[in-house]
């Protein structure tokens, strides 16, 4: 076939020590050969990455570019794709057997799907412990105008994702400032336009290493924290601005909680550097307890706002007493507490 339905588009920078696994773990899928392009683009490697890579020959196509951050190297990786379907894949990531499989049976059952995510593995590589990620939730269909679907939903990583290529022209280019986190780009947007497909079976596996954005262990000093959030933050600017300038291709879209949500997540992680005032952490509360009212009872809603009103009084160097009183009547409601 001149054009083959699947693209793999890998995005690599100095990940030399990781690049064969990933790339080996494509070409050992069962899918075939010839309807399958794999495409890595090299975002101007110092190390050994371009020695490396080329010793595939004629089995992938190499493209190497200035560095320009995960967003250029995925415009440029669009640009090259042939595909009908790209699944994408983090250089220090790796697939496993039968994902590319999965994804095009599921694309094929679902022709107005514009992305499948599933779920993953996680590699410890400090201690070489590899576990499935816990609490995968998984959504199907349109879940824009569903607010308790966008309650729930969460963008998943660079190589859990496989999208239509079509419907991603249609978020491209992606800005330039997303030099880390492109693929929420795909992640956040992708959901608001067209309908999505969950796979609960782990397809990949995500590594967890010292350079890992979102994985941070303990005892990680404030600037790896501040990275994260700015990085998020920025994120959210980009995907926000999108929006507003397609207005018309998200009407209707639950997007306030959506983004409220994510944005609650990073503030609260923020606490840990940056201790809020007693204020701060009452407004943090509300809007925290707003964002997932869709996820709740009626009278849950109501006593998680009755309950903020403390935080005024004891503040968030005694938060545990908050939340200890918060989980003591979580366990007295059981389960008619939320909806989930």
């Amino acid at each position: 076939m001149s054009t083959p339905p699947l693209t793999v588009l890998i995005n690599v920078y100095n990940y030399g020590r990781f690049i064969e696994e990933a790339i080996d773990s494509v070409l050992s899928q069962d899918f075939p050969k010839e309807q399958m392009q794999v495409l890595v683009v090299d975002d101007g490697s110092t190390d050994d990455t371009p020695e490396r890579v080329r010793r595939y020959g004629g089995s992938i196509e190499y493209v190497r570019k200035e560095n320009g951050g995960q967003a250029s190297a995925f415009n440029v990786g669009f640009q090259h794709a042939k595909g009908d379907i790209v699944a994408l894949l983090d250089a220090d990531d790796y697939f496993l057997p039968g994902k590319l499989r999965r994804i095009v049976e599921e694309f094929k059952k679902h022709p107005d799907a514009g992305m499948v995510y599933h779920a993953r593995l996680e590699l410890f590589s400090d201690t070489g412990i590899l576990k499935e990620e816990p609490g995968f939730v998984g959504l199907t269909g349109f879940i824009a105008k569903d607010k308790e679907k966008m309650s729930k939903y969460v963008p998943y990583p660079t190589s859990c994702l496989a999208v239509r290529r079509k419907i991603a022209e249609r978020l491209l280019p992606i800005p330039a400032s997303l030099r880390l986190q492109a693929d929420g780009q795909f992640g956040f947007l992708i959901p608001l336009i067209a309908p999505i497909v969950a796979i609960a079976e782990p397809l990949a596996v995500y590594r967890l290493h010292g350079n890992n954005l979102f994985y941070i262990s303990e005892g990680a000093g404030m600037e790896q924290w501040e990275r994260r959030a700015k990085s998020f933050m920025n994120l959210i600017r980009e995907v926000k601005l999108w929006i507003k300038e397609h207005k018309q291709e998200v009407k209707g879209a639950k997007t306030r909680v959506f983004f409220g949500r994510h944005t609650l997540l990073i503030e609260e992680q923020q606490f840990w550097t940056d201790p809020p005032g007693r204020l701060r952490f009452f407004s943090f509360l509300l809007r925290q307890n707003y964002a997932y009212s869709s996820l709740q009872t009626w009278k849950f809603t109501i006593y998680n706002y009755l309950t903020a009103v403390p935080a005024l009084i004891i503040g968030y160097k005694n938060k545990d007493i908050l939340y200890e009183w918060h989980q003591r009547v979580r366990e007295w409601f059981g389960s008619t507490r939320t909806r989930l």
